[in-house]
């Protein structure tokens, strides 16, 4: 859990790359190259986030093209708005159609058409964007309410699991969540604290309770318990399933398409590489990437978000 333990404390400082949108898309160039845009073709950004990726995709798609963006996070999609409305100038007669949908991208293969997507990119994870929102409550590096919700709108909040969740529920969550062996400890020790109502306060009873841990350097001991809670909250793993499923991304996409999908930790890396080596016995895919993709050593200096990234990806066949 090394990489997930460090990729999520630096995201927890903020520790990504600006550029002029204040945001910088991990191994950008990668997943556009193993997206292989075809100009006039039709793609999923199904985690738009602020649209970096998909700003790429769209310089290269043309007038006739098309790009579908899913995001849960109402904040993300406003910006991207923004973002895919403002082509270079030499692109501005040669942009394509972009369908921004306010959804999870669970429901791709309900939102939609069956094998009709060039390519379909999931850049999984929370987003700067939310990070460093202190009202967000993803971070423990600054007094805000437990919160954590990518969908502003979704009902389960951090606050009901650390507040109302029972002892052993909530020991399990954080075991199987953010693979904290100490969840135990950390639960009993939260259940005692109540109410807790801050990420400041969750972070200090953690961190007492899990000081007998020898965590990495520079490695907070709340960041696995707060992992745990935000995926939880989130469905994050559940909607993962989802997209990799039958049902979602070889569904949407047509014969010959393209699905790349990064990911920060090694849950998801795991379902990723589960449903790709699945996809390929079956004779669903080809796997283009043998082992995951990962960030060069100028990328992580400029932007150590990217530190932990694994991109892997596949082409469905017929």
């Amino acid at each position: 859990m090394t990489d997930e333990r460090e990729i999520e404390n630096d995201a927890q400082k903020g520790g990504h790359g600006k550029s002029r949108f204040g945001h910088v898309s991990v191994l950008l160039q990668e997943a556009i190259d193993f997206l292989a845009v075809q100009r006039g073709g039709t793609y999923i950004d199904a985690t738009l986030g602020l649209g970096g990726h998909s700003y790429e995709i769209a310089k290269r798609l043309g007038r006739q093209g098309r790009l579908i963006g899913f995001d849960k996070d109402t904040q993300a999609l406003e910006r991207a708005r923004r973002r895919l409305q403002d082509p270079p100038p030499d692109l501005k007669d040669d942009w394509p159609e972009i369908e921004l949908l306010h959804a999870s991208y669970a429901d791709v293969g309900e939102r939609v058409a069956a094998a009709s997507a060039d390519g379909l990119l999931a850049d999984l994870g929370v987003s700067s964007l939310q990070f460093d929102d202190a009202a967000r409550g993803f971070s423990f590096q600054a007094e805000g309410p437990l919160d954590m919700r990518m969908d502003p709108q979704a009902e389960l909040t951090a606050d009901q699991v650390v507040n109302q969740f029972d002892e052993k529920d909530l020991a399990d969550l954080i075991y199987e969540f953010g693979e904290e062996r100490r969840s135990r400890r950390i639960a009993r020790a939260i259940v005692r604290a109540r109410p807790i109502r801050t990420t400041a306060h969750l972070a200090q009873v953690v961190s007492a309770a899990a000081r007998p841990m020898k965590y990495g350097k520079g490695i907070h001991p709340a960041t696995l318990t707060f992992q745990a809670i935000r995926i939880f909250v989130n469905r994050e793993l559940d909607d993962l399933k989802a997209l990799l499923a039958e049902s979602g991304a070889p569904k949407v996409l047509r014969p010959g398409g393209r699905l790349v999908v990064i990911s920060f930790h090694s849950l998801e890396d795991r379902l990723v590489k589960d449903a790709l080596r699945s996809g390929a016995r079956e004779g669903r895919y080809e796997v283009l990437t043998r082992k995951p993709v990962t960030a060069t050593g100028d990328e992580i200096a400029a932007n150590p978000r990217s530190r932990s990234a694994k991109l892997r990806a596949a082409v469905k066949l017929e």
